[in-house]
């Protein structure tokens, strides 16, 4: 679909690298020419899929982040920096879940997933920013949330609010970094079906021809819907768009439900 350019002499940071959409956005851009630092809290999964994209052809590294530590945070931006001499795309994509009822939620249990998704969406913006600034193609930032974070998200609370901040969150910086050459962009997917949390949440529940069928499209999507969003997102095709929020959910968020 793109050019094996289209991302060439870029560097990306990728939070939650290591698995999942993560891991696919990582990939992707590195066929399309991008320098990838993944990062994740098991160092040992994160540096497995850092080979497996050097093995592949590309340029990629590892960094063991905790992305509710700040320092952390920073930590990886500087060696991502040292390493490929420059930041030019920064990915948020970690995030924690689990499902509880609201009345139910301990107090430690919202802070833990509102410090993962929001907080450290927060850090690795604050980190980045100057880098980004500096980037020669412009800064381009791209936090994946969910369309659940606006609409509401019965038994996520946490994680809804969590989503909802970063959207807010993301708008302002694009105002306020606009003049600093940066975008700051959010994606929202759906259903994707080729991840664990579909397959644990819905198929292994028996739930996953209902929750396909709440989609306008009838189906699942894949992660590299996800992916081609965000090179998109992140290249010069996107290069005037900011403050977006890319739904990717074949149409669920219109809350379709087919008869």
């Amino acid at each position: 679909m793109y050019s094996n350019d289209t991302l060439k002499g870029r560097t990306a940071l990728i939070t939650g690298g290591g698995t999942g959409i993560g891991l696919e956005i990582a990939t992707t851009y590195a066929r399309l020419g991008a320098n990838v630092m993944l990062v994740g809290r098991n160092q040992e999964r994160v540096e497995a899929a850092a080979k497996a994209i050097v093995d592949e052809g590309g340029k990629a590294a590892a960094f063991k982040v905790d992305v509710r530590s700040y320092e952390e945070v920073k930590a990886a931006v500087e060696t991502t920096v040292e390493r490929f001499g420059t930041l030019d795309i920064l990915v948020n994509n970690a995030a924690g879940n689990f499902v509880c009822p609201t009345a139910e939620l301990s107090p430690n249990g919202w802070r833990t997933v509102i410090d993962i998704d929001l907080n450290g969406t927060f850090h690795g913006c604050h980190a980045a920013y100057a880098y980004l600034k500096a980037s020669p193609h412009g800064g381009s930032i791209i936090s994946i949330i969910t369309m659940l974070g606006v609409t509401g998200w019965p038994g996520s609370a946490h994680a809804s609010a969590a989503k909802g901040g970063i959207l807010s969150l993301s708008r302002t910086l694009a105002v306020e970094w606009g003049g600093d050459n940066i975008r700051v962009n959010t994606i929202s997917p759906g259903p994707i079906g080729d991840t664990e949390g579909v397959q644990r949440m819905y198929i292994d529940a028996g739930n996953g021809d209902l929750e396909a069928r709440k989609t306008a499209l009838g189906r699942f999507g894949r992660k590299q819907d996800i992916a081609n969003a965000a090179v998109f997102l992140a290249s010069d095709l996107g290069g005037y768009v900011t403050g977006e929020n890319l739904i990717v959910d074949g149409g669920r968020w219109l809350k379709y439900v087919a008869a």
